[in-house]
């Protein structure tokens, strides 16, 4: 009796909160998307939240009160027409408020030097899970770096790197501006990254914090969109590590109802080197902070081109091939990541 008090009360006062935030969205839309709630948004840009059909693929407008007696949130539905960014994949973050889990590949191919003539070559591969959990309509928790990483490198770099556990990056995602009309998303968020495996290069020092901010609009009735994204880490240890920022961009077009075609672009730039390190002449780009001594004001600018296939709001799978567009290559001399989304 307790217990079906209890569902019925549930329902109850998610019905009223659903009314209440459909009530207060054009009162939300006068102060740019800040403060509304957004279980079921109207007058959306694309079909998602009043017709019952959600973005044209005839799921559910609102997804239920959330899973977990209503702890974990269901994933933003008046941006379904956007796709995730693939480039620089451990920092560069979706702004909208997801719940995801999302597995990716990576083989990535070593220059036959690095930095000051240190012999590479051959690859390496990663294999990651991330995930996203929304804990309001507008918190979402993050993880970002995870997984395993193996060594198929050659010449002096295999004697320093091996197979070994990534290290372990989490953090909390704020959606700060969101205007379901304009296709308008603003975030900011941090992370900080736990040290990993020391055989895989990843437990160089005391871990580092990343900071953003990350936003994205909508173009041609969502056949097309842009993200944006600056970021700035920040070692724990600036005797052991660098310290770099970043800015990252993606574009994309709607081909077909469920084809995208896309390319994006990363920079990074290395504002200090790690004071105790040694002069290598490279640093590790995005899954890498490595000892480098040297690696302030270094330059790394790097393009990737690729797919994606959406065949419903709650799948995405991509493909992107990745490479440097500066004469100063890092780590990198070509890389090949695929993924697949699975979205609540």
């Amino acid at each position: 009796m307790t217990l079906t008090l209890y569902r019925c009360l549930r329902q109850v006062a998610f019905s009223v909160a659903v009314v209440a935030a459909a009530s207060s969205s054009s009162a939300s839309d006068g102060c740019f998307g800040l403060f509304d709630s957004h279980h079921c948004d109207s007058a959306c840009d694309v079909a998602c939240c009043d017709d019952g059909s959600c973005d044209g693929w005839g799921l559910s407008a609102c997804g239920g009160d959330g899973l977990c007696c209503g702890l974990i949130k269901p994933s933003d539905r008046c941006f379904d027409d956007f796709i995730s960014p693939m480039i620089n994949f451990v920092h560069f973050e979706d702004p909208r408020t997801l719940t995801e889990l999302r597995p990716i590949f990576v083989n990535h191919w070593v220059p036959d030097n690095l930095g000051n003539g240190v012999p590479a070559g051959g690859t390496i591969q990663l294999l990651a899970a991330q995930f996203r959990i929304a804990l309001t309509d507008r918190l979402s928790i993050i993880a970002v770096k995870d997984g395993y990483i193996w060594d198929n490198t050659d010449q002096t770099l295999d004697t320093l790197l091996n197979d070994g556990w990534a290290g372990t990056s989490a953090g909390l995602k704020y959606n700060f501006l969101r205007n379901p009309q304009s296709g308008t998303l603003a975030s900011a968020g941090f992370t900080y990254e736990f040290p990993g495996s020391t055989a895989a290069l990843q437990n160089v020092g005391d871990g580092e914090f990343h900071f953003f901010v990350t936003g994205g609009q909508r173009f041609l009735d969502g056949n097309a969109h842009w993200m944006s994204a600056f970021g700035w880490r920040v070692p724990v240890d600036g005797d052991a590590q660098t310290e770099s920022i970043h800015w990252s961009n993606h574009f994309d077009v709607r081909v077909t109802n469920s084809i995208y075609l896309l390319t994006e672009i990363a920079w990074w730039h290395w504002t200090d080197g790690a004071e105790n390190g040694l002069d290598l002449g490279f640093a590790g780009q995005d899954l890498f902070n490595l000892f480098a001594a040297d690696a302030k004001d270094l330059d790394l600018v790097t393009q990737n081109v690729g797919m994606k296939w959406k065949p419903n709001r709650g799948t995405e799978v991509g493909i992107a091939y990745e490479f440097p567009l500066t004469d100063f290559k890092d780590v990198i001399d070509s890389r090949l990541q695929t993924e697949v989304i699975f979205r609540y």
